[in-house]
């Protein structure tokens, strides 16, 4: 079974073995900035706490147990945003974050939505230091999160890293469980790098399964330097809930690609 907790921690271990340095996203913003050389191999790992946030605390303890730090976004939502949680994780050394979609909760309204903005940032800022920030893909929304930033700059409130902006990746690649596999940017509305998506893709640089991630990593066939970003709701040993999880993946997977379709019209 794939999307398993002890998948994970067979991932993680594989990614160790391989000689791989797991950073924050923080971590990774500040020696940019710095001008700081970074490790020749190493994992931005990044974790979007959708929902289910007890399922996040699980990823962190392994982690920990394995001398990881990672970094976790928070929804403002309740579904994700659960304060013992939020603590608990971040009393573990992990990189607390705001996974933002304040345009869709506004409705668009760019002026609201960077009040809206500034008044979570400082909600999380009271569990964590918070100088990162992710955009929530919001696939049935017509607002997009990153435009934002079009407007105002995130770096005045004293952020300093957004994965979408603050990565280069054309030297980073980009992996995400998006999807509930591993190659979901085909189903991802928003979740994805087109610029240089194409590229990896002609470079063999797809994978399906968790398996096939271990596999590559096992050979010496993956990039030095990648960003995994994950989602721990989808990941699970509960059957019943591994099971709901398929399925619900499996609608939304028809929804994206129907949006997809929509907006390619």
């Amino acid at each position: 079974m794939d999307f398993t907790l002890s998948k994970y921690q067979q991932l993680l271990v594989a990614l160790q073995q391989q000689g791989y340095q797991f950073i924050t996203f923080e971590q990774y913003c500040d020696k940019v900035v710095k001008g700081e050389v970074l490790p020749a191999q190493y994992i931005i790992m990044r974790h979007d706490v959708e929902a289910v946030p007890e399922n996040s605390l699980v990823f962190a303890q392994i982690e920990h147990e394995l001398g990881i730090r990672a970094s976790y976004y928070f929804r403002v939502v309740p579904a994700s945003n659960q304060p013992e949680y939020i603590q608990q994780i971040a009393a573990l050394g992990h990189e607390i974050g705001y996974h933002y979609e304040d345009m869709a909760i506004c409705k668009g309204d760019v002026e609201h939505a960077y009040e809206h903005f500034q008044q979570q940032l400082q909600y999380f800022r009271q569990f964590y230091p918070v100088r990162t920030i992710c955009m929530h893909g919001a696939p049935t929304s017509k607002w997009d999160g990153k435009e934002l930033w079009k407007h105002y700059d995130y770096y005045a409130l004293g952020v300093i890293g957004e994965p979408y902006f603050d990565v280069d990746f054309s030297q980073v690649f980009y992996l995400t469980d998006t999807g509930r596999c591993w190659d979901g940017y085909k189903v991802s509305v928003r979740d994805k790098i087109p610029v240089y998506q194409d590229e990896w893709v002609k470079q063999g640089l797809v994978y399906h399964t968790t398996d096939d991630v271990v596999r590559a990593a096992e050979q010496g066939t993956l990039p030095a330097r990648i960003m995994i970003t994950t989602h721990p709701q989808r990941w699970t040993n509960n059957i019943l809930a591994w099971s709901k999880e398929l399925l619900m993946q499996s609608l939304k997977n028809i929804v994206k690609r129907l949006l997809i379709a929509a907006i390619r019209k």
